[in-house]
């Protein structure tokens, strides 16, 4: 099969469709103690001769390829000089492409200068995925991942200024209930000085125990509550929103700001009806 891949091999959602070329194996940064993603894996990029080999050859067998996907973890990390080429190369090789997709980090973003990303979305990369997790930094020094805020904030805005999309990731519960409230509002404050245009919210499941010492799950009403005040604090003006991962208690889809006010009546709906667990966690998927 061409494409090879070396497991383990992880992809968003909405990249079912797409083709995937794994440019580097791991992630460079996999420190974070809520992300079982690529724990045992060292990170390494793929040789150049052997990935140009791989996409010559996935050229010819699906020529008719729209949508294709960068794996590992932060491909941005491979910086302009590596990650232009492969581009450059897919570009040449898919008649037919449309995007390029790929996981990214606020630091990695910006290691680019304006023209560098200008460069890049007119070789067709789109979409970058980045996790914010959450909008306090002293939980995000907490738990492992070593990103800053107000650089992931100037990087999201800087992507899409260079005609990008940034699909954003934020994990409810990840300050279990010791600062719910705080990590539900301080969230939407950076993400309204993002703007960006896709957002996710999943919840966080302890895969890898608890990410810090003292925490406390949240109830499954409780994730629900911090949702709420998460959607409360938004103010954002052109974003498509989902909550509808399998790790969520309710599946939810909208659009900001048009649907905020349905969303919030439908959360406070759902927290009165007493269908929600208020001990314990309820459902928790065993694998994300």
């Amino acid at each position: 099969m061409i494409p090879r891949y070396v497991e383990p091999l992880f992809r968003p959602p909405a990249e079912a469709g797409s083709l995937i070329f794994q440019v580097a194996y791991g992630c460079p940064h996999n420190r974070c103690r809520f992300c079982g993603m690529y724990k045992g894996v060292p990170y390494r990029p793929r040789p150049e001769a052997e990935l140009f080999a791989e996409i010559a050859a996935a050229g010819e067998r699906y020529p008719g390829t729209r949508r294709i996907f960068l794996a590992d973890g932060d491909v941005m990390a491979l910086g302009f000089d590596r990650l232009k080429p492969i581009l450059e190369a897919l570009n040449a090789a898919f008649p037919h492409l449309a995007r390029v997709n790929s996981y990214a980090n606020g630091s990695s973003i910006a290691r680019y200068d304006d023209s560098e990303l200008a460069a890049l979305k007119s070789l067709r990369l789109q979409t970058l995925y980045l996790g914010l997790e959450t909008g306090m930094q002293p939980l995000l020094d907490r738990v492992g991942k070593t990103e800053q805020i107000t650089q992931m904030v100037e990087s999201v805005r800087r992507a899409q200024a260079a005609g990008m999309r940034a699909s954003v990731m934020v994990l409810l519960g990840l300050g279990g209930r010791e600062v719910s409230r705080e990590h539900a509002v301080r969230t939407a404050e950076a993400l309204n000085r993002m703007q960006p245009r896709l957002l996710s919210a999943l919840r966080f499941v302890p895969v890898l125990g608890e990410p810090f010492e003292g925490f406390r799950l949240l109830s499954e009403a409780g994730v629900v509550a911090e949702l709420l005040a998460l959607v409360e604090s938004l103010e954002l003006e052109h974003t498509v929103f989902r909550a509808n991962h399998t790790s969520n208690p309710l599946p939810l889809e909208a659009r900001f700001p048009a649907d905020k006010a349905r969303l919030t009546a439908e959360l406070r709906h759902v927290l009165a009806s007493g269908m929600l667990d208020e001990t314990g966690p309820g459902f928790l998927p065993s694998e994300l």
